[in-house]
């Protein structure tokens, strides 16, 4: 019966090697992989939306920031983000405008930004942006 031999140098056995060095890929990807800072999604994002008063243009100016900072101009309010969160492609935040608060969720790939925006009386609207810069 052959019995593997085993370096005297080295305190792991060769197959648990690789099962480390794989599990080591594996959560330095995954930290890539929810990396996506806020400076990623930096830039001036325009996109518009139907609501009950017509058809409504939003610019989102997101700072090149370590946290997700930056502006909403809906119609002819203007707020700053509050709250904002990214987790991967997920992203949400909130603005304070004149008539109240607005909700902002949704996703972010590339240059586009797709968004369900809930606003100050609890309507839901649709809201598509594409980055500008």
């Amino acid at each position: 019966m052959n019995m593997p031999v085993r370096s005297r140098f080295s305190p792991i056995p060769q197959h648990k090697k690789g099962l480390i060095r794989l599990l080591s890929f594996m959560v330095i990807a995954s930290m890539m992989t929810f990396s996506l800072a806020a400076s990623d999604v930096a830039g001036t994002w325009k996109g518009s939306m139907e609501t009950q008063a017509g058809t409504t243009q939003v610019v989102i100016t997101i700072k090149p920031r370590a946290n997700l900072a930056g502006d909403v101009r809906l119609a002819e309010y203007e707020g700053s983000i509050q709250n904002g969160k990214l987790a991967g492609e997920k992203i949400s935040f909130e603005t304070t405008l004149e008539p109240g608060k607005v909700s902002f969720s949704g996703t972010v790939a590339g240059d586009q930004m797709e968004l369900n925006v809930v606003g100050t009386q609890g309507d839901q609207y649709k809201l598509n942006c594409v980055r500008q810069n």
